[in-house]
Order: C-alpha cells, then structure tokens, then sequence
C-alpha cells in the first residue's frame, strides 16, 4: 500500500498497479480504490473501515436470534415494527446490512449455538486431546441406547449397552448387555466384567485408578460409590451434557454404531424408501441371546483385530499387553462381596432359613447354624439369591436362594398375565383420550364432536348411580329364609336365618319344592345337609 500512495503521489498510478495489488491480495479493485480514498497514513490492507453510524450487531439482537432460532428475517421484522412504533418513527438495518453484521460480528460457533444450542455451537469448538498415558490409569463408562430393535419374550426393545473402556490403549474392559432400561446391577456385572482376567472375559483386567462417568445416576449410587469405594478407585463425575470429556468411550459409542449394528436386522435408523417409512411387516428381528452373542463378538473383534490410527498399527489388546505398568488385581470372592449392596441389618437364621424382604432363603450350608447372626448382601434386582455374612465376623457363610421358588412354567404365566392386564389397561387409558375435536379458524376453546343427547345421558348416569349404590349395598343385610323343618341344619347357620312366616305351607305340602328366598343349594348360604 505504501508503494501504491508513493505512486498516487508522483502522478504515476494507473490501473494495472491496482490490478496487481489486488490479485495478490486476494481483493477486488474497487476495495483497493477505497483504501487509497481515504486520507492519511496508517491505512491497513483487509480491515474494513470503522464508521460512527455502521451498524452492530447488539445484546438485544443476539437475544432476538436466539429467540427466532437464527432467523435473521424474522429478526429483521421484529426490528422494523419496533422501529415503526417508536415516536417519532426510528429506522431499521435492511436484511442485507443485518445478514453482513452478524457475519461481522458473532463467530461461526456463535451463530450455531444461537440457532440450535450448545450442541451445535460445540461443532465449531477446538478441544485438546489428553495424554494417552498408561493402562488402567483412566476407564471411562457409559450407558448407550443399541438403535436396533432385539426380540425380548415377543416385544422389539431396543437393549442397552454399559461398557468400560480403556483411555491409553482403547480397550474395551468390560460389558454388560440389559434388555430394559440400565441400573446399578448392569454397572456392577460390567465393572466384575471389566476387573477380572479369567478366561472368561479376557486377560485385559485389572483395577483402575480412576474412572469418568456423566453424572449417571447408575454410576453415582451408593451401591456403585461403595464398590469403587471398597476397591480403592476415585470416581471422576464430569459436568452433564458434556460428552467431549469423555470422547474415548463416546467414540467407541460411534464406531460401534457405523462398524456393527446399522448391518443388523432391526436397526432403527436405516433410511426407508415411502413417504410414511416403517419397519417392514416380514422383517425377522435378533432373540436378545443372539444379540448380545452378535455384540460380544464385535467387541472381541475390536480388541484383538481392529487397528485403529492412534495405537500405530497395534490392536487395542496388543498395545494393552505390551505396556509394562503393573496390574493391580483383585480376587474374585472379594470382588464379588465388594460389589454387592448391603441390607444394613443384623438378621438371624431361623429353622426356614434366612427372612430377607418376606421371602425365605435357604442354603445346605445352614444346617446347625440356627440362630447365628448374619447380615445380607445382595445384587439389586436379582431377588432369587442373597449372600449371607456373620454377623459378628463378616465371615463369608455361603449363598441362599428363595426357598419357595415358582418353576418357570408358573413364571411364565403370571408374566403373561400381567401383560395382558397392561395392554387392557392401556387400551382402556387410549380409548379415554380418543377425543374428537371440531377445526378451528378463530381463537376460541376446544369444541369436541362427540354429540351426546339429554336421554343418553340420563341413561349413562343412571347407570353409574346404581353401580356406585351397589358397592355400598351390604349382602348380609336381609338374612336368608329358613331352610325347610326336616333339614339338619347346624345351629351356627340356623340363627343366621329369618323365621318363616306361620302362614308359609311347609316343603313337602308344596311338593318338595323349595320357596322362594330359600337356597336349594347344599353348598348355599342358607343350605344344610339333609
């Protein structure tokens, strides 16, 4: 620039040193000629000129594209007829001046959040990546929600996941697998999953140091806090709605999604040609066994075969097993008292067993201990087994299951049972809220279209004041007649009885046919044995 004024200067400037300047800039010409326009040194190439009556973006404006979700007309509008309603009349940017001040003033990451929230003004967020450091220095656990639908005793539900994963080597610890909505038990059976190395689930185990969770209820509770308390591990809880602290199981979440579960039958959110798109009617969906069989494969897959980019060309288990940081283990007796939820009481063992939410458990190893005192460990929601303690020594003495304990034909029924009562009771609730209600083009208040007449209605409520007096009849409050003379009737229903009337004929004059009010039922209220 300063070449370009000495030219201006000498009378020297033509338009190809402008042309020149600007191609090497990266500018147009005209841009080039306003900043020679201006008087004055300290011009600098690119920086648009400060004006006293330009237009900026204000706190009321970022207020009202946050209220119109980044619609930058709408807020125009609304600036407009505030304008228009100032006295006397005040002026407002055109649509073209507000588009180039919000793109002047608020950031890419800005004008994201202001129209979809912070997850979306995340998008444009830089984060720093932690040091991988070593194993079993960090864990990080998760809940997550498989989009695909699984089969469970003849409903489609979609299963959760809980998992632990390694932060230096990627390595998924443990997992467990729970066709409903997730609890503390699913933390605890992944977290026994993920500490022990029997050949079962895998030689990557150990204890951690220190785990992160989202503030997850399941990960927080007592019985989860007690067990990482016990096993000496410092729980992390990261603020909520903040995934990117945690971005190694939130990347596993990911891959395991785009790598294995949208290839299975089910999944939810595989596009669907049609306008209203569906689940096919013909379409056969995983058993919850084949499921989580399907699931455990992949994460061995991940563990052994998989090579992802930052482990360079090792597997997750590979890089595990090659670093030499001591494992600190645990036993199994103890890890499996460590994870359990105590009951907190001091019960005794009686000759039916051990008394635990009133049920009795029973165990061959409580022959002769009648009467010992013992405390009751137990994993939650699994009612058909308790462990037992001393008492006085907190002796392990052996598991109980329910003594009485229905078969699983018996299972199966009252399961059956209570979710026919639940699809009555819901069709019931659906059928109550099936209301009709007429179109309207003028503010006013709903107008149903079920016409009901004055006669049907007395009808209807005839009908529920005689239900209603009938739960307040009382049966036993006119006796039965009684039976015939040559009946033996016992002494207690006899007086239970009213007495005939003097002028009723007898039984046997009627022809041995009983009279009206008198029960001929032997099995009767008003009945003996003859």
């Amino acid at each position: 620039m300063g070449r370009l004024l000495e030219l201006r200067a000498a009378g020297r400037l033509t338009a190809g040193h402008v042309r020149v300047v600007a191609g090497a800039l990266g500018v147009s010409e005209r841009t080039v000629w306003r900043w020679l326009a201006v008087p004055g040194p300290g011009v600098v190439p690119g920086a648009r000129l400060a004006r006293a009556d330009r237009f900026v973006v204000t706190d009321e404006v970022r207020a009202l594209l946050a209220l119109w979700g980044g619609n930058v007309a709408a807020v125009q509008r609304e600036l407009a007829e505030r304008a228009a309603g100032q006295s006397p009349p005040g002026t407002a940017p055109s649509l073209t001046t507000l588009h180039r001040a919000i793109r002047r003033d608020l950031s890419a990451g800005e004008r994201a959040g202001l129209a979809g929230g912070e997850r979306a003004a995340r998008k444009h967020d830089v984060f720093l990546a932690r040091p991988r450091g070593w194993r079993n220095e960090v864990w990080e656990a998760d809940h997550v929600q498989a989009p695909v639908l699984v089969e469970v005793e003849g409903s489609a539900r979609r299963p959760w996941v809980t998992w632990f994963v390694d932060c230096a080597t990627n390595t998924v610890m443990g997992v467990a697998v729970t066709p409903g909505s997730p609890s503390r038990e699913s933390v605890l059976a992944a977290l026994r999953a993920a500490v022990l190395r029997e050949e079962r689930f895998g030689p990557q185990g150990g204890l951690p140091e220190r785990v992160r969770v989202d503030r997850g209820k399941d990960f927080l509770s007592r019985t989860v806090a007690a067990a990482f308390g016990a096993l000496v591990v410092e729980v992390e809880d990261l603020p909520a709605y903040t995934p990117h602290l945690k971005g190694t199981v939130e990347g596993l979440n990911r891959a395991v999604e785009s790598m294995f579960l949208a290839a299975l039958p089910g999944y939810v959110r595989q596009p669907r040609p049609g306008r209203r798109p569906g689940r096919p009617k013909d379409e056969v969906l995983l058993g919850f066994e084949d499921f989580t069989a399907r699931l455990l494969g992949w994460v061995e897959w991940w563990n052994t075969v998989h090579q992802p980019a930052p482990l360079g060309g090792k597997t997750p288990l590979g890089a595990w097993e090659a670093d030499p940081t001591p494992v600190r283990e645990v036993s199994p007796e103890e890890l499996w008292t460590f994870t359990l939820e105590d009951d907190g009481r001091i019960r005794v063992v009686s000759t039916r067993g051990v008394r635990f939410r009133r049920r009795d458990y029973v165990g061959p190893w409580m022959t002769g201990l009648a009467g010992t005192g013992v405390r009751v460990r137990f994993m939650p929601h699994h009612d058909h087994r308790i462990e037992v303690f001393d008492a006085t020594t907190g002796r392990y003495l052996g598991p109980a299951t329910v003594a009485d304990e229905a078969s699983p034909e018996q299972i199966t029924a009252v399961r059956t049972a209570r979710a026919a009562r639940s699809r009555r009771l819901r069709k019931d609730l659906a059928a109550a809220q099936r209301w009709r209600y007429a179109a309207v083009t003028r503010p006013g208040k709903p107008e149903r279209l079920d016409a009901v007449s004055a006669v049907e209605a007395a009808a209807e409520l005839a009908v529920a004041d005689r239900a209603d007096m009938s739960r307040l009849a009382l049966p036993d409050l006119i006796p039965p007649a009684a039976p015939p003379s040559d009946w033996r009737t016992p002494a207690s229903l006899a007086a239970r009885t009213r007495p005939k009337p003097p002028s009723a004929p007898d039984d046997n004059e009627s022809g041995g046919r009983p009279q009206a009010g008198v029960c001929g039922d032997r099995d009767g209220a008003g009945g003996g044995v003859r």
